[in-house]
C-alpha cells in the first residue's frame, strides 16, 4: 500500500475548515493552523531575462558539491518592515541583512520615482547584499538565486559590485530556494509573523545569525554550519598552496 503526503495533511486537517484541531497546533514548531498554498500567485517581472533564470545555473549549484552558492529572500513583518537571509547551500551557513526603514517613513509622502521608505527597495537590498558578500573569500562569491520579487530589480548592478552571478527562481517555484526557505522557517522562532521586523538592530541579526551557524545540522553529520564553512575554506587554502608551490 502506497499513502501520498496529501493523504496525511488531508487526515489531519479538518474537513471543510482546512485547519488543524488545536491540540495539534500547539505542537507545531511554527504554530501554523492554516494550510498555506504551494504557490502564491505573483505578477511577471519584466526586469529578468532568460540567460539567468535558474535553469542556467551550473550544475555544481545543483547538487551542492562546490561552497559558494547562495539563495536569498526577505522575510516581512508588520508596516512592511523586513529582513534580508542569504543561505550558504552546501554548508547553510547564515547571514542576514539589516534593512532599516529610511528617514521619513510613516510621515512624508513618497516621492514620485525615489527610493523606497520602508527600507527594502530594489536600491537597499543591492546595497545590503553587497556589504555582506564582498566580505566573504572569492571563491565564496560564486552564485545567488532569488525568487521573481521586485526588490532584486538591480541585479545587474549587484553582480558588479558583489561579483556574484545572480539567478532567479521559476514564478511560484519557492521550493527552488529550498534551503532558503527552510531556514526562513528556522528564522520565525526569533521573528515571529506580525511583529515589527524593524525593532531588530543590526547586532540583534547578528546574534540571531551565529545562533543557527553554531547549530549542529542532521544534514550536515551533526557538524555547525560554521564548522563546515570553516572546514571547507581549510581545504581549499590547502589546494591553493598546493597548486601555487
Amino acid at each position: 500500500m502506497r499513502i501520498s503526503h496529501e493523504a496525511i495533511y488531508q487526515a489531519l486537517y479538518v474537513q471543510g475548515r482546512g485547519a488543524l484541531r488545536r491540540e495539534l497546533t500547539a505542537c507545531l514548531r511554527t504554530g501554523r493552523a492554516l494550510r498555506m498554498p504551494r504557490a502564491r500567485a505573483r505578477k511577471g517581472r519584466s526586469f529578468i531575462p532568460s540567460e539567468i533564470m535558474i535553469s542556467q545555473r551550473p550544475a555544481e549549484a545543483a547538487d551542492r558539491a562546490v561552497p559558494g552558492h547562495w539563495e536569498g529572500d526577505l522575510i516581512l513583518g508588520l508596516g512592511s518592515s523586513a529582513i534580508g537571509t542569504l543561505v550558504e547551500r552546501t554548508t547553510r551557513f547564515t547571514m542576514l541583512l539589516h534593512l532599516p526603514r529610511m528617514t521619513g517613513h510613516g510621515h512624508e509622502a513618497r516621492v514620485k520615482n525615489g527610493p523606497a521608505l520602508a527600507g527594502h527597495g530594489a536600491e537597499a537590498v543591492r546595497d545590503a547584499i553587497t556589504r555582506a558578500i564582498v566580505t566573504l573569500p572569492e571563491q565564496l562569491r560564486r552564485s545567488l538565486t532569488w525568487d521573481q520579487g521586485a526588490e532584486l530589480a538591480q541585479h545587474a548592478s549587484l553582480k558588479i559590485d558583489a561579483g556574484v552571478q545572480v539567478y532567479f527562481c521559476d514564478p511560484h517555484s519557492p521550493w527552488q530556494r529550498g534551503t532558503n526557505e527552510n531556514t526562513n522557517g528556522l528564522l520565525r522562532q526569533y521573528f515571529p509573523k506580525g511583529t515589527d521586523l524593524s525593532i531588530h538592530n543590526a547586532d540583534d541579526l547578528e546574534a540571531v545569525a551565529l545562533a543557527l551557524n553554531t547549530r549542529p545540522r542532521k544534514t550536515l553529520g551533526w557538524k555547525t554550519p560554521a564548522e563546515t564553512l570553516d572546514q571547507l575554506l581549510r581545504v581549499s587554502d590547502t589546494q591553493s598552496v598546493a597548486t601555487t608551490g
